[in-house]
């Protein structure tokens, strides 16, 4: 008798589109086909969507190189970095290490590396963080697909592409960047130790938290309780073997977090860079305050000078990611989302404890959950483009809730989900037409955006009902494409925006100003009056080595202030960098100033070493009497810029001693020069 064999699985996406090539066709050439065309079973339109969006981020993320403005703090960190490989390492701010940044050094040594090997200059500092935010974008899609299918991970990666405020930070040189990438990579180790239970992919998944963690501290720990949580849930195998791998993969992440820590903190203080942003001069204190519960709670006993609770993103509060300035940079697809989240959770709700895609659902509500919470409420310094971290878990629960509710809605498996998705819709089209109605009279671009999402969202949210209710399955997909459009229409109007001017290297945002950050060129309270907001010069060309006059510098001066009275209000010229340059006679550091900001345009203008006596907003400890007298006598400093008015705090001490002892310069108001024997 002959026996039939059951017809192959069909996906939920649909049937199969092309039949499996045999295996003989296998090795690098079919790799490589594949590599375009997409996996066997996938749709034919899947692979060539996937490509295009690809192309779309690197249009939008890379276009016109010329005119990105990055952070000058971070660009001259990079530039000191490849004048020294001790810099390098310590992620110092000058090639003479005597102070480093606030952050640790992994972003830099990415960046370092490219300008190493490229050159220094914009393109070089830019390209690896246009390379990390367009390979986000195709890590989130490999692991969207997977569990959800292609449909699914085709929205989840247009909606992380065109996250306004991630188009923005991509055309950046601030570490985030590579922070997001990093913590992606852990969470596909992380998703793949749930699918097999193996240890290996977990002690990967910290590994990755761990270089997260060494490009910018607590932040990257944010996802870690979603992390533990999914693992614990659904891995399978016991409590006791889960239990153990945990452990195991939590050592793991101890010691890719912990080592660089470490030696900097066992080498003699005497022997490295001035710890910036630290109280104490370790990266220890830094951890915990400045870059740790400092951001959080604010002021507090251990948070360096990280401004004492600075917000460029509007007041702490569970509205803050809606507020006039955040709204527009990550709120589109927030209410979607959330809605996507529920319903996915419940038509999974009796799946078995290790079902895959409740878990990916878990990992990407965690993940969207506790970056909300932790930046809606953090009380210290809180940057808008922070919350591109948030979009890989808004964008996933997006595309794969999305999907998981448009199923249960065509398929009418129950009739308390004919109005989820409707619901869903037009409550995200009303908040995208709020958010436009915010910035109309801006510009042509929102009033079209504008209407195009009120538009497509009327005919969605009909469509989908009169679909559902007549049981025309093509209107229903043809109103969930038109849901798609409403839903991205904003996004992408900020996005447009954002790829084709110029925006703030130091806070950079996407979209018109709303009066908040740097952007508008207003100073949030808690910044000192004499910092530098809006981060000083262009990244633009690599340091000529000679300074250029004053009329025709688009850097003609620049603050040398910023609290704690060395420099404050004392404006460096172009031409008093080119008097330096001159008069260096020798000295390893160009000259010393309040502030970094301050101190990295001058790097960079100048291509010297150049000290920052105060870090970032000039409270740090980083100079003391004593170590000013020794540089001097050793010939290794001859300039110091203080302020007119006499100086304050910590650093009046200095101040006092250099106008007491050193020679005031003349045509150069708050310069001094100081020599040997004006040590006593």
């Amino acid at each position: 008798m002959t026996t039939l064999a059951p017809p192959p699985p069909v996906r939920e996406d649909g049937p199969r589109h092309r039949a499996a090539p045999p295996a003989a066709g296998g090795g690098f050439a079919a790799r490589t086909r594949r590599l375009f065309t997409g996996a066997p079973d996938d749709p034919r339109w899947a692979r060539p969507a996937l490509w295009a969006i690809l192309v779309l981020a690197t249009v939008l993320y890379a276009w016109n190189l010329s005119s990105i403005t990055g952070n000058t703090f971070y660009d001259a960190a990079v530039y000191s970095g490849t004048k020294s490989w001790k810099a390098f390492f310590f992620g110092a701010l000058d090639a003479g290490s005597f102070i480093t940044v606030d952050k640790p050094p992994f972003a830099l040594w990415v960046m370092g590396l490219s300008a190493r090997v490229f050159g220094y200059g914009t393109w070089q500092l830019t390209l690896p963080m246009v390379t990390v935010g367009v390979g986000s974008v195709a890590l989130l899609y490999r692991l969207v697909k997977r569990d959800f299918g292609p449909v699914a991970a085709t929205i989840t990666a247009l909606a992380l592409t065109l996250t306004p405020i991630t188009v923005a930070i991509n055309r950046d040189t601030n570490p985030d960047p590579i922070l997001v990438f990093l913590m992606l990579l852990g969470a596909a180790a992380l998703l793949k130790a749930v699918r097999t239970g193996r240890l290996m992919p977990l002690v990967w998944a910290g590994v990755a938290i761990g270089f997260a963690f060494n490009t910018k501290m607590m932040q990257a720990y944010v996802v870690l309780p979603a992390f533990f949580l999914v693992y614990l849930w659904a891995a399978p195998g016991g409590l006791g073997r889960r239990l153990r791998n945990l452990a195991v993969g939590t050592v793991a992440l101890v010691v890719s977090s912990a080592w660089w820590m470490v030696v900097v903190d066992l080498i003699p203080a005497s022997s490295r860079p001035y710890i910036g942003g630290s109280t104490d001069n370790t990266v220890w204190d830094l951890v915990i305050g400045y870059n740790g519960f400092g951001r959080i709670f604010g002021a507090s006993s251990s948070v360096g000078s990280q401004g004492n609770g600075a917000s460029f993103g509007g007041e702490a509060g569970l509205y803050r990611m809606f507020n006039e300035i955040m709204g527009g940079q990550i709120s589109w697809l927030i209410p979607f989302a959330v809605v996507a989240l529920v319903g996915g959770l419940v038509l999974r709700g009796r799946a078995p404890r290790t079902d895959a895609r409740r878990a990916a659902l878990m990992l990407w509500g965690g993940w969207f959950a506790l970056h909300y919470l932790t930046f809606s409420l953090a009380e210290g310094t809180f940057h808008p483009y922070y919350v591109t971290a948030m979009a890989p878990g808004v964008a996933a629960l997006a595309g794969a809730g999305g999907v998981m509710l448009y199923r249960a809605f065509r398929d009418g498996s129950a009739a308390k989900w004919g109005w989820v998705l409707p619901g869903a819709v037009a409550a995200s089209t009303v908040w995208a037409v709020v958010l436009l109605q915010r910035v109309s009279g801006s510009g042509t671009l929102y009033t079209v955006a504008q209407v195009v999402a009120g538009v497509a969202g009327a005919a969605a949210v009909i469509g989908l009902l009169v679909g559902r209710f007549t049981k025309r399955r093509r209107l229903v997909g043809v109103a969930a494409v038109a849901a798609i459009v409403a839903l991205l229409a904003g996004p992408a109007a900020y996005s447009v925006s954002a790829a084709t001017s110029s925006t703030n290297g130091t806070n950079p945002t996407a979209g018109p100003n709303s009066g908040g950050g740097m952007g508008g060129g207003q100073r949030p309270s808690g910044v000192p009056s004499g910092t530098n907001s809006s981060g000083g010069q262009s990244m633009g060309q690599p340091p000529s080595g000679s300074g250029s006059s004053s009329s025709s510098s688009s850097t003609g001066t620049r603050q040398a202030g910023g609290g704690g009275g060395m420099g404050g209000g004392t404006q460096v010229t172009s031409d008093m960098i080119t008097y330096l340059k001159k008069h260096q006679d020798g000295a390893t550091w160009l000259v010393a100033v309040a502030t970094d900001q301050t101190a990295s345009s001058i790097i960079l203008e100048s291509g010297e070493p150049v000290i920052s006596m105060g870090g970032w907003s000039g409270t740090d400890d980083a100079m003391t009497l004593a170590k000013l007298k020794s540089l001097v006598k050793a010939g290794e400093l001859h300039y110091i810029v203080v302020s007119s008015d006499g100086g304050q705090g910590t650093n009046s001490e200095i101040a006092t001693w250099v106008k007491k002892h050193g020679t005031a310069v003349t045509d150069h108001s708050g310069l001094y020069r100081l020599d040997a024997s004006d040590v006593s």
